[in-house]
């Protein structure tokens, strides 16, 4: 198997993006599996790698990245060193950089002898899930869409009418505390006012009512971070959309970061097959 680990993708007048591809060598092309993670994530958390390296084995070419400003940076791409950027994240942003991550794999030829550029499908995580219905709704190059506990609403999670809503509008700055590292994580006002102007675009329930492709939300039964409730909204929406829910499982299906065992859990495979076999019908 070939792991092409930390590319960077270079570009003008943004911050770079950096990505691993994951594929088994063929010389036929392959699906083209690309992967987002969620709020405070990184494409190193947890069972990420092995999640890559079963995608591979099940035959496709599978792309994971870090948002440009998720707190990451090109020389530590794990955690988040650089929590300025972080400050700076937007929806707006990880759309665009989605869209060049589409536009970069591609285009780029020395990827094509094994990634069929014209079979793309979108894996979301959590926030990461709310990206990819938006980005599989407004770009024809993507043919599915996979989220695993996804969102159903960008909106609510301002929570505009609390105090601390209040408060954040008033000083420009919010923190979020990261519960495993502890690092106070800030947001910047733009964060808000870049819904706002971009609020119908960014509304998800619009999103996934006019997508056209084929769609599987697959969700924890026991998700205590985004409840299961949002995956039903979620499949009321579309019509064509398939619902698995995964009994007992966590917003993670059982990972957790670090994570040194040598293969994925239960749950979490099973997310992995239902997935896999969504995408290669």
């Amino acid at each position: 198997m070939n792991r092409l680990l930390n590319n960077v993708l270079l570009r003008s007048g943004k911050k770079p993006i950096v990505y691993d591809v994951f594929f088994t060598p063929s010389h036929t092309p392959k699906p083209v599996v690309i992967f987002c993670h969620g709020y405070k994530g990184f494409k190193d958390w947890g069972a990420w790698n092995l999640v890559s390296e079963a995608f591979a084995e099940a035959g496709f070419f599978f792309l994971k990245f870090n948002f440009s400003h998720n707190g990451g940076t090109v020389n530590d791409p794990i955690d988040f060193p650089d929590l300025e950027a972080f400050a700076q994240n937007n929806f707006s942003k990880e759309l665009d950089d989605l869209e060049d991550i589409i536009s970069h794999i591609t285009t780029t030829k020395r990827f094509h002898e094994e990634a069929d550029v014209n079979n793309v499908s979108l894996i979301g995580h959590s926030r990461g899930g709310g990206i990819v219905l938006i980005k599989a709704e407004e770009e024809t190059l993507v043919q599915k869409v996979v989220t695993w506990a996804g969102v159903s609403d960008f909106k609510k999670r301002f929570q505009e009418n609390s105090e601390s809503f209040i408060k954040w509008k008033e000083t420009g700055r919010t923190f979020v505390e990261n519960g495993r590292t502890k690092q106070q994580m800030p947001h910047d006002w733009q964060f808000y006012e870049d819904f706002k102007q971009n609020e119908e675009r960014l509304t998800i329930k619009r999103a996934l009512t006019n997508l056209k492709k084929p769609c599987l939300l697959i969700h924890g039964k026991e998700d205590p971070t985004i409840l299961l409730e949002e995956a039903e909204k979620l499949q009321s929406w579309n019509a064509g959309a398939r619902l698995e829910i995964i009994e007992g499982a966590n917003h993670v299906f059982g990972a957790s970061h670090p994570w040194n065992k040598e293969s994925l859990p239960l749950q979490l495979q099973k997310v992995v097959e239902l997935t896999s076999v969504f995408l290669k019908n």
